[in-house]
């Protein structure tokens, strides 16, 4: 993603404000890329009047999008400087809705707006939203309701040593993103890379095991690693933060401490019995975050959703 060309900024028809709609307008600014305000709705109502015929209800489908469009046009109304196109749809999976868009129109870029608990100020994040990490080709831009500050701080979240090439390739397209993203925002990069605790059972059914040496040596592994790859996109060793503990509890630790608008982070887009079995770090990650966050898919990412 060194260039945006094409933004897909969903409209949530329940929120009051559209921040997802706010952040796309950003991003456009700073880029030059087109933006379409893109809606899904469904009402199952109109689907079991079944004292009118096919035409009729279509013809009553027709006319809720209508009345939609019209309300999402005024809304963009607001935003005269700006050219961004809009689009309605009828469906019952928005998430369906999106990534066939997505996939249809070659979009670089889907931007939604996240949820927050009102008591706990934190982010929930929505089904929509996970299908959408899980399933979605483009990366996906989850923010909350703020701007971005000028000389900011955005995370890129990596793997430096997984055996897993694919993961290997992730880590420089989550990097290269995070720089991109820098550029646009006037932010700073850090990287960040979890390694893990020296494994207890180990520790205890080898009485030669030891534990500190093992312990020292991964911590090395790990740091030489980050390091290596930092140099590779000319970012300086001081910037990046290698600490031991699960990723989901190292990452939105340091996102917190430094503040942090922005975590890039890469999910493999796990579905099914495997996503099941298996989990998925990066969506452990996510849903401890309290920022916006990047999700991005490795290169030759095929979406479940895509026809043959």
């Amino acid at each position: 993603m060194n260039t945006i060309k094409q933004i897909l900024a969903i409209i949530d028809p329940t929120a009051e404000s559209q921040h997802g709609l706010s952040r796309s307008i950003e991003l456009a600014k700073k880029s030059g890329a087109s933006i379409t305000a893109f809606m899904s709705i469904y009402d199952f109502s109109y689907e079991m009047t079944t004292m009118l015929s096919g035409d009729e209800r279509e013809a009553m489908r027709n006319a809720v999008v209508k009345d939609r469009q019209l309300w999402l046009d005024e809304i963009l109304q607001l935003y005269p400087d700006v050219e961004i196109k809009s689009q309605v749809v009828w469906h019952n999976r928005t998430y369906e809705a999106i990534i066939n868009t997505v996939i249809d129109q070659q979009f670089d870029l889907v931007v939604k707006g996240t949820h927050q608990h009102d008591t706990l100020k934190s982010v929930i994040f929505t089904p929509t939203d996970w299908h959408l990490i899980r399933k979605c080709p483009a990366p996906v831009l989850l923010v909350k309701e703020h701007a971005w500050p000028s000389q900011g701080n955005i995370l890129a979240a990596v793997n430096a040593v997984s055996e897993n090439q694919q993961h290997l390739d992730l880590n420089h397209c989550i990097i290269q993103d995070a720089q991109f993203l820098c550029e646009l925002a006037n932010a700073s990069l850090s990287i960040v890379n979890a390694y893990p605790a020296t494994p207890v059972n180990i520790a205890i059914e080898i009485p030669e095991f030891n534990p500190s040496i093992y312990n020292e040596s991964v911590k090395k592994h790990h740091i030489e690693s980050t390091h290596e790859l930092a140099v590779s996109h000319k970012i300086a060793q001081q910037n990046c933060v290698i600490e031991e503990g699960l990723p989901e509890d190292v990452i939105p630790d340091v996102a917190k401490r430094l503040n942090s608008e922005l975590v890039v982070i890469g999910t493999v887009g796990r579905t099914g019995l495997s996503a099941a079995l298996v989990g998925n770090t990066a969506e452990h990650v996510i849903d401890s975050l309290d920022c916006d966050v990047l999700a991005l898919k490795p290169d030759g990412y095929v979406s479940p959703l895509a026809k043959d």
